[in-house]
């Protein structure tokens, strides 16, 4: 989880504050870009996000400054690498940016953790480095290998046959909720063997897990907000206790069986747990929903697949692209450094913004626009690079081109009725609500 960091300080605040949380309550009503000096962008700022105005912040550090720096309590020290290449440069070194501080910004490293802040138990693989990052890792890689995809597939294609077929017309409902997140939903329960009646709670944990605490939100406190994540691991508790006697094909199964983790207790467990329901859950929702939303805003690029459904795999590739799911993640010095010509200190934080990759010019012409024939599309930084390139990318992927196949055989447009309503995180690139009306053929 954001939180899951070894070293972390206190914040002189009544009421302690994440790192995220303290920025986006200084950066309420930020101006336009171009109203700032370059000394006072900062894009790590959810309401840039959930006003979906961050474009122009990374234009501008793209062109102006690649590699910049800011710092803010409780934070300290952190650059925002903007650029395609400094990034793959950045993930291609795990020796001198290691993960093992966490994959969000957090408090600044080397200072005592609060109480509230603490994990709750060893942080998932992705925040390790190798031989542990990889060790856990294949543990429950099988899941996702070519073999147990193509066992996938067909219950992946009745669903969403299902799902489609349920679907009103003419009448306007929300996209979210009833495609992506169900879709989704029940392929995480189906990976975790989880109970189908309880799927649910797979979504509210992963929405909680990253979830900047305010009034009304998703989670109106971080005690509301580590009580839940609780909750989650006492479900999972008995799963593991299940699973432990009898064994099945499931993640849950892999992590209590697997060499590297069957002697872990279920806190330790909670990290890579959430970590997988994240991964299966957020990003494929979202790029679920911006494909919907992209394709509507680009309405020649709707015609075009409409006309040549062949089209689909790449139109995949080009809108994981396009909506890069997750914003950036976080890398941590473990000595004093160079990047591009900036002087990067020991325990500085690196956030490698991927939606900014994902528009460089250098690389993607006309970054901003969706072209579903796009030479390049599966050049995209939207799933990492190295060794934390995502376990679960084919698995998306194959989600993804099963939706399309299917919404094309279906029906003859998905219409936006108005704009999206966007996630409150500047790490979750992503939707809350898509009203949309569908015309079937």
């Amino acid at each position: 989880m954001s939180e899951a960091m070894t070293e972390q300080t206190p914040v002189t605040t009544a009421v302690p504050r994440t790192p995220e949380q303290t920025q986006a309550e200084n950066g309420r009503n930020v101006p336009p870009a171009d109203e700032l000096t370059l000394e006072e962008i900062n894009p790590l700022n959810a309401n840039l996000f959930r006003e979906n105005r961050w474009h122009r912040y990374f234009e501008r550090l793209r062109c102006e400054d690649p590699v910049h720096f800011n710092e803010f309590e409780p934070a300290g020290r952190y650059w925002s690498v903007t650029k395609y290449d400094d990034i793959k440069t950045v993930s291609s070194d795990w020796q001198t940016f290691s993960s093992a501080h966490g994959m969000t910004l957090g408090f600044r490293v080397g200072s005592v953790v609060p109480e509230q802040f603490r994990p709750s138990g060893s942080p998932p693989f992705i925040s390790q480095d190798p031989p542990r990052q990889t060790e856990q890792r294949k543990t429950v890689r099988p899941s996702v290998a070519p073999r147990n995809l193509a066992k996938l597939e067909p219950t992946i294609r009745e669903r969403t046959c299902r799902v489609l077929d349920s679907l009103p017309e003419g009448e306007a409902f929300d996209w979210v909720d009833t495609v992506s997140i169900e879709l989704t939903t029940l392929m995480l329960a189906t990976l975790f063997d989880f109970p189908l009646d309880d799927r649910r709670k797979l979504t509210r944990w992963s929405d909680i897990v990253f979830a900047i605490p305010e009034p009304g939100g998703v989670v109106e406190s971080q005690a509301q907000k580590r009580q839940e994540l609780m909750e989650c691991l006492d479900y999972f508790s008995r799963l593991w206790d299940e699973r432990r006697k009898n064994p099945g094909e499931d993640l849950v199964s892999m992590l209590v069986h697997g060499e590297a983790t069957r002697d872990m207790p279920p806190s330790d467990h909670l990290g890579n747990l959430l970590l997988l329901i994240v991964g299966g859950n957020d990003t494929t929702r979202n790029t679920m929903s911006g494909s919907v939303y992209s394709l509507n805003k680009f309405p020649e690029q709707y015609d075009k697949l409409v006309a040549n459904p062949d089209l689909i795999p790449n139109m995949v590739n080009e809108v994981i692209r396009w909506q890069t799911p997750l914003s950036y993640m976080r890398r941590t010095a473990t000595r004093d450094c160079e990047l591009a010509g900036k002087a990067i200190q020991k325990h500085d934080q690196i956030l490698m913004w991927y939606v900014s990759a994902n528009r460089d010019e250098d690389v993607f012409e006309n970054g901003d626009v969706l072209d579903i024939e796009r030479a390049n599309a599966s050049r995209h930084l939207s799933f990492g690079y190295g060794v934390h390139f995502c376990m679960g990318s084919r698995l998306a992927e194959l989600q993804l081109r099963v939706l399309w196949e299917e919404v094309l055989n279906r029906f003859e447009r998905i219409e936006v009725q108005e704009e999206p309503s966007r996630t409150y995180s500047s790490f979750v690139n992503g939707y809350t609500r898509l009203p949309v009306v569908v015309k079937r053929k």
